[in-house]
């Protein structure tokens, strides 16, 4: 029988090793602050008034409304949404551009949470030898209760991870007054339950599958590096030709570099960073600390591994090669970056000119086309439309319709109570639609352009809308 043929190499099992350094601790502080902002930001509290949600952050579909702190966005807002994202997307670049793969190694979603299950099965199974010893064991007692202990706070990290995402949606303390007497909406247990399998899967058995193969950034992120990029680099120069070493042994004509491998356990999609940059890498920087450690030992400069840029590394080896003095240096401002940081102040500046200057009350009006006119037995010409009033205030309105330009023109408001022009009622938070009758002498124009203006009786504030008044004479 022949051997089946394989499309796909066999993925190995990756068991990072513990170490200690500056930026584990980096990734430590890092993942602490962002779990707890996750975890605890829909239980802060922002005073909005008597009408309206007091959750900091709250995305309420059922009203159609999006709350962060003091900014209140409504459907027809939803372009502040598509700013935020590629405001986002730009300064990841820009981030990029400076200081590598950051965002993957330190603050990734799939980084974050894949470090907190690693923890989890140090704690429990023990660090990397253990675990693989443990793998490699037949099913005991004491194997069958660990991998049962894992798995289990795995699913609670996954259950608290969904309970937190679907708090954003709802008032967070009554929700999760719900979910700890197990009564909550179907939709809302869906969601939990989906989100706490997702979690399941992508931190405790993806891991860096995720960053090799879904993820699209580890694709495309060499468009956003050039030779100015810090990236987790090997100094060859110093560290090559490497070998063995022991204690008392002379450096003379060998490299710095022992080969003991420990650049490569810790590393948690496994790569070897003395191979060169590759795509797996996530510049987390934890073989920087391996490397660091040993080179403690064994009596050696550290920075063997170190966040370096292709232009520091070139003119490092030019100087050394001419016995002349070298500076590191950082290249912050250059094309690409002022590109970003331009495109970043335009798009930001826009959007908080835009939030400065709206204006709390929204009208539409939008003219009846059957009919498109009616001429009475006055001989007066009369347009039906449709208005629309969206009061985006925490408190009751009262607001008149007019027609500016023309004067002469009559108004009547069909709708609930039918109400004067001046006297439109609209409660907080709601928008109002009205029918308006607008009859005016006829005129030798077949159209003419006018602009219905709203004002809030109570404060002052206008809100317009062109539209267009038709006549018989066409």
């Amino acid at each position: 029988m022949s051997e089946s043929i394989r499309l796909f190499a066999k993925p190995l099992t990756i068991y990072p090793k513990r170490v200690w350094g500056k930026y584990r601790k980096l990734k430590w502080l890092n993942m602490v602050i962002l779990l707890s902002i996750y975890y605890f930001a829909p239980f802060l509290r922002f005073n909005r008034g008597t009408h309206a949600p007091s959750q900091a952050i709250l995305i309420d579909l059922p009203a159609r409304r999006a709350y962060f702190f003091g900014i209140e966005l409504w459907p027809q807002e939803v372009y502040y949404f598509a700013g935020f994202f590629i405001l986002a997307a730009i300064g990841l670049f820009f981030v990029s551009a400076l200081f590598g793969r950051v965002w993957c190694g330190y603050s990734c979603p799939q980084t974050v949470w894949t470090d907190l299950f690693i923890w989890v099965e140090r704690i429990v199974q023990g660090d990397r030898n253990a675990r693989m010893k443990l793998d490699k064991s037949p099913w005991t007692f004491a194997k069958i209760w660990k991998k049962t202990l894992t798995h289990i706070i795995w699913i609670v990290i996954g259950v608290l991870t969904g309970g937190a995402w679907v708090l954003y949606f709802n008032d967070a303390p009554t929700l999760l007054q719900g979910m700890l007497h197990f009564h909550v909406s179907w939709a809302v247990g869906l969601w939990i339950a989906a989100l706490t399998f997702s979690t399941y899967v992508m931190a405790g058995f993806a891991r860096e599958q995720v960053c090799a193969y879904m993820c699209p950034y580890a694709r495309f992120q060499s468009a956003m590096f050039d030779k100015d990029t810090l990236i987790v680099s090997y100094d060859k120069d110093r560290g090559e030709p490497r070998g063995n070493h022991k204690a008392g042994d002379s450096w003379e004509g060998r490299g710095d570099c022992i080969d003991c491998g420990n650049c490569v356990v810790v590393c948690p999609t496994g790569i070897d960073i003395r191979d060169g940059l590759q795509m797996e890498c996530i510049a987390c920087g934890l073989c920087i600390d391996a490397c660091n450690n040993v080179m403690d030992i064994v009596g050696r400069p550290r920075g063997l591994i170190r966040y370096d840029t292709e232009n520091n590394q070139r003119s490092r080896t030019h100087a050394k090669a001419k016995f002349e003095a070298f500076k590191e240096q950082l290249k912050i401002v250059r094309p690409r970056t002022i590109y970003y940081v331009i495109v970043m102040l335009l798009i930001g500046g826009f959007m908080a000119y835009n939030l400065a200057t709206r204006s709390p009350v929204d009208l539409r009006v939008f003219h009846d086309r059957n009919p498109l006119f009616v001429k009475l037995s006055n001989g007066d010409i009369r347009n039906n439309y449709t208005i629309k009033i969206m009061n985006m205030t925490h408190d009751d309105r009262d607001y008149t319709i007019s027609v500016s330009d023309m004067p002469s023109a009559s108004i009547k408001i069909e709708g609930a109570g039918e109400p004067p022009a001046s006297h439109l009622q609209v409660a907080s938070d709601s928008e109002v639609e009205y029918q308006v009758m607008l009859a005016a002498p006829s005129s030798a124009q077949s159209h003419r352009d006018i602009i219905f203006v709203l004002k809030d009786n109570a404060t002052g504030e206008t809100a317009t809308h062109s539209s267009v008044f038709i006549t018989a004479n066409q």
